[in-house]
């Protein structure tokens, strides 16, 4: 086992602390055009996964997400710190390990984690044309607080004009978990 910090566990996940040796499993995932596809940024080659995982190892928002079975990194867990005791979420997978419920089981650890450190709220923003991903905030009992219409553009297009998208926000408080 790596000597990282160790965040939470479940039966079959540990999410911890990012470590130099997550290179190859986050490239395999960040580089994936499929896994990326509603994130805001292209998939990365090898050289910018390195800067990702310096940023990564530096910061206490992002967890790894890895197997208990083999020890594979398979996916990450953002938890942003916000004003008013809120947190962001956000969650990206290697598409390989997709409904599996591994998601589920590692989202619902960091939540459950954060509300008895007495975090009062968590929220998430997503992409309405990202299914799986708010059905899997749906099953982890979020509300759906607004439907933002092309609020928000990550790109351009040939002509250089905004491709503007859509935002759901989600919500949990944790005085209705």
């Amino acid at each position: 086992m790596l000597e990282t910090k160790i965040i939470t566990e479940t039966d079959r996940l540990i999410l911890r602390r990012y470590c130099k040796q997550d290179l190859q499993d986050l490239y395999e995932y960040l580089s994936d055009e499929e896994v990326v596809k509603h994130e805001p940024y292209k998939p990365m080659d090898i050289n910018e996964v390195k800067e990702n995982l310096d940023w990564r190892i530096s910061t206490d928002e992002m967890s790894a997400v890895v197997l208990k079975s083999n020890n594979k990194m398979i996916g990450n867990i953002y938890l942003g710190k916000r004003d008013f005791e809120s947190l962001e979420i956000g969650y990206v997978f290697n598409k390989h390990y997709w409904g599996k419920g591994y998601a589920k089981e590692s989202c619902d650890a960091l939540i459950k984690k954060s509300f008895s450190e007495n975090t009062h709220r968590i929220f998430a923003e997503c992409d309405p044309c990202n299914i799986a991903s708010w059905k899997l905030l749906e099953s982890l009992n979020f509300i759906r607080e607004a439907h933002f219409k092309e609020n928000v553009y990550f790109w351009k297009d040939e002509n250089d004009n905004p491709i503007w998208k859509d935002t759901y926000v989600y919500s949990l408080l944790n005085s209705e978990r």
